[in-house]
């Protein structure tokens, strides 16, 4: 059977057949479909991207928040009865995750706003409000997580300078003769040499804390810079687009002014035909009025 329906075509149409009229009329249509199949998976994976994108930024923010607030209470224990080196050890881990954390949510931010604007309006105005939504939590509890930073790293500092002031054997540069001399004077136990030991090891423990802590605070500094770059980027973009937007509604409106005014022109063309056509009617029954009277009287 279908091999006669070729041996058909081809006697019927044996010109078309021959060019590949059937083939290339098969393969526009393959070509129009796979394109617009093309157009709508782009759309999608765009959707799917912006999508999975803003979830992932707003449970990163969302941890954040919870860890700010677990560093609060552990940095209101510190120089109290409930203050202990696995607390601060606690402390600083935290810290350090959440900075790591915030680095990796503002790459996801600058991801986000690459992502293509789509064509749609409404699709537009919704994007946009959620980096506006997602922006503005991401600054708040960046600053709360700054805030909460530099009052940590204020207590550290105290604590170290008043383990110096309690003890010169803190000093990392006294000379260890006199430091043994001293230790000797006190009570001559080598178990406090020992303890003295300890207390300085803890104490530059402590001092290199404070150096990773300062470095964490420079890092929340510069996405601060970065997210204002971005606010500023995107404040352009959305300039623009509504400047486009404006632009086609003034073009639309002007458009339709012109139809308007192209339809009242022709309404006016049609009543004034209309009114000569009229006149005419008149003046022609008049003529037939006049040649009617005209001979009838000379008849």
């Amino acid at each position: 059977m279908e091999i006669t329906i070729k041996i058909v075509l081809y006697t019927k149409c044996p010109q078309m057949a021959e060019r590949g009229g059937f083939s290339s009329f098969d393969m526009q249509g393959y070509s129009s479909y796979h394109a617009g199949s093309m157009l709508s998976t782009s759309g999608k994976e765009h959707s799917g991207e912006c999508n999975r994108l803003s979830q992932v930024i707003a449970a990163n923010i969302q941890k954040i928040t919870q860890n700010v607030s677990q560093m609060q209470r552990l940095i209101n224990q510190i120089g109290t009865g409930m203050d202990t080196l696995e607390l601060r050890d606690k402390l600083h881990q935290i810290q350090h995750y959440t900075n790591q954390l915030a680095k990796e949510t503002n790459q996801k931010l600058k991801d986000l706003v690459a992502l293509p604007q789509p064509t749609v309006p409404s699709e537009q105005k919704q994007q946009k409000m959620q980096r506006e939504r997602l922006m503005n939590d991401f600054t708040s509890v960046l600053n709360n997580f700054q805030a909460a930073q530099r009052l940590e790293k204020e207590k550290e500092k105290e604590s170290v300078q008043r383990a110096r002031m309690n003890s010169t054997s803190f000093d990392p540069f006294t000379d260890e003769r006199q430091s043994q001399e001293k230790l000797v004077a006190l009570d001559g136990s080598n178990q406090m040499q020992i303890e003295e030991d300890v207390n300085i090891e803890v104490l530059h423990e402590r001092e290199q804390a404070i150096r990773q802590l300062e470095a964490d605070i420079m890092d929340v500094n510069q996405i601060f810079k970065d997210l204002g770059l971005l606010i500023h980027e995107q404040g352009a973009m959305i300039d623009s687009i509504e400047a486009s937007v404006e632009s086609a509604a003034v073009s639309v409106e002007h458009g339709m002014q012109q139809l308007q005014q192209a339809r009242n022109y022709q309404s006016k063309v049609r009543r004034r035909k209309l009114c000569i056509l009229i006149i005419i009617l008149v003046i022609l029954a008049i003529l037939a009025i006049i040649i009617g009277v005209v001979v009838s009287r000379q008849g």
